[in-house]
């Protein structure tokens, strides 16, 4: 008996012991991630090191010499067994944070592309052998790269050399809407569509419910390379410097091309606190800059979300035209990265002022809308938010200004002491959700800053304006509704983003001063012009809005306000 009693605090020693090494081999790879990390600023990483490692080394010492009361090795023992599980949560998080961090910045080398060979739902045909002694119908020019992909497939398929050889007619089309209109006519038994043009299929009323009534046969998977390269400034957190906001209209993978429906310059100048928004609607129209190697229309002129659907480099290079300005940087989400960052930091809070409360969102049916005062929104709700404008009589102009506040509030909620609450569902929303040409040094350097000088932001806004009108889309091979962007707005935003990028303030430039224009080269400064701005009317009948109201003789592509009984919204609205 007294034997067995002996053996019991040797025993009890080598747990300890085993334990003890345990620990510390924790709680120094625990220091070393800190350290690799790089968030902690100098001033406060050497001292909590040091601290992490004093509380070590007392707690183990009094663990392994101080046994022989019985409460203190119970008290010593609980106090050492915490100290190991939160040494092991935190190891955990932190190897996951540098994880996402390498995924986010990581630059993809090529896109995914994908073509479909598409027949309706309730057609006989179900592969491409069933296609013989019928038509398929193919774009003429629009996605010529695309259409050449499938049409090889196709020949390589049949064992053929040619074209003309195949076992079916192929008929080409010089727009969207007429292939399709084809298919639905069966004119054609099948059509050859890039997927990222599913979207500008269902712009068109009679084709809304597109995705649901076809179907895919066959298809060709390519990859095109991209070339993103980011204008890094030197110290991030000294030097201002422009971030692009691409939003595109898809759900799922990022890295998905198609149009880009958010559009928005962030100019950040970290010495004078300021952060300005700059929102450029998706319908202006713009001169198209593109790649060397993309298939667009260089020097073409179309709505600026069409450019989305050549990658973003053609967006950004665009936006660098039209305003004059460097895109340092760029940033792209979608649908389901909104959806899923928001909910991922517990939802976000929006002021909705006196006489914008939307009873239901016409972009989501389904959903609560706001009410006037503060609004608790998950992920869901502001994503309607952000995309609404059928519910406003300043249509996509108020659906700007409703995206910006989203940002706003999602850089509040992200900056705020609550995300520690949320921090492993903000680290699962952010793998895949988004991808950025920020390295992972330059977004470590920000955070640092962040913690280190807590520095309150002043944020500013501005949006380019301009008026409704029917111009040739070289995207869908017809005339379309677009927004001709004002002269004067452009100038006055490129004044703005260099004014917050020399350290003053948005707000202070009320008129163009440096006479830029990237429409007509003209020297504007000193001219006193009307300016465009729905925002300043009172009374929205003042002014003529296209996206509500429809001029005589001119069919437009944007439906007016649907009743509440005709709330049945395209599915690109969903």
């Amino acid at each position: 008996m007294d034997q067995k009693k002996s053996n019991h605090p040797a025993v009890y020693k080598v747990i300890v012991a085993v334990l003890s090494i345990v620990i510390l081999g924790l709680s120094g790879f625990f220091i070393y991630q800190i350290q690799a990390l790089h968030v902690l600023p100098g001033n406060l990483l050497i001292p909590i090191c040091v601290m992490i490692g004093l509380i070590v080394v007392i707690m183990l010492a009094l663990w392994n010499f101080y046994q022989h009361v019985t409460w203190s090795r119970v008290v010593l023992t609980i106090l050492n067994i915490a100290m190991l599980c939160v040494f092991s949560v935190g190891n955990f998080y932190l190897y996951k944070t540098n994880d996402t961090l390498q995924v986010v910045t990581a630059q993809k080398k090529e896109v995914k592309n994908t073509v479909s060979l598409l027949v309706k739902n309730d057609s006989e045909i179900q592969s491409i052998h069933d296609l013989n002694e019928k038509a398929i119908g193919k774009l003429n020019s629009i996605d010529a790269l695309g259409t050449t992909k499938m049409i090889t497939h196709l020949q390589e398929q049949f064992g053929v050399d040619t074209e003309s050889l195949l076992p079916f007619q192929v008929h080409s089309y010089d727009s969207v809407e007429k292939e399709v209109e084809a298919l639905y006519n069966n004119e054609v038994q099948a059509i050859i569509l890039n997927e990222s043009y599913r979207t500008n299929v269902l712009e068109y009323e009679p084709y809304a419910n597109f995705n649901n009534e076809v179907r895919s046969i066959d298809e060709v998977v390519y990859y095109t390379k991209v070339d993103n390269e980011a204008m890094a400034v030197p110290e991030i957190t000294k030097n201002a410097f422009n971030i692009l906001i691409s939003g595109n209209d898809t759900y799922g993978d990022v890295g998905e091309l198609s149009r880009s429906d958010v559009n928005m310059v962030v100019t950040v100048n970290p010495q004078t606190r300021t952060v300005l928004l700059t929102s450029i609607p998706r319908d202006c129209y713009v001169e198209f800059v593109c790649d060397e190697q993309d298939a667009c229309l260089a020097g073409a002129s179309d709505k600026i979300t069409h450019t989305g659907l050549h990658g973003i480099n053609t967006t950004k290079k665009t936006v660098e035209n039209l305003l004059g300005i460097t895109v340092n940087y760029t940033f792209r989400a979608n649908f389901s990265s909104v959806m899923e960052i928001v909910d991922a930091i517990g939802g976000i809070d929006v002021e909705i002022p006196e006489g914008m409360a939307v009873e239901t969102f016409y972009a989501n049916n389904t959903l609560e809308g706001v009410h006037e005062g503060m609004n608790h929104l998950q992920g869901e709700r502001a994503l309607a938010f952000a995309r609404e404008r059928y519910a406003y009589i300043d249509g996509d102009n108020q659906r700007v200004r409703n995206q910006q506040t989203v940002l706003k509030a999602i850089f509040a909620k992200a900056t705020s002491p609550e995300i520690i609450v949320n921090y492993s569902s903000l680290l699962d929303a952010f793998q895949g959700a988004f991808d950025t040409t920020l390295s992972q040094d330059e977004i470590t350097t920000l955070i640092k800053y962040q913690i280190q000088e807590n520095p309150q932001w002043k944020f500013e806004s501005y949006q380019l304006t301009g008026e409704g009108a029917q111009l040739l889309s070289p995207e869908l091979g017809q005339t379309a509704y677009v927004t001709v962007v004002d002269p004067y707005s452009i100038a006055l935003a490129h004044d703005k983003i260099e004014a917050v990028l020399k350290g003053e303030s948005a707000d202070s430039i009320e008129t163009p001063v440096s006479g830029f224009s990237s429409q007509t080269g003209e020297n504007t400064a000193g001219q006193e012009q009307e300016y465009y701005d729905p925002s300043q009317y009172d009374d929205p009948s003042m002014y003529y809005d296209p996206y509500f109201q429809e001029q005589p003789g001119i069919e437009t592509e944007e439906p007016g306000i649907p009743s509440q009984d005709e709330m049945t919204v395209p599915e690109e609205e969903q």
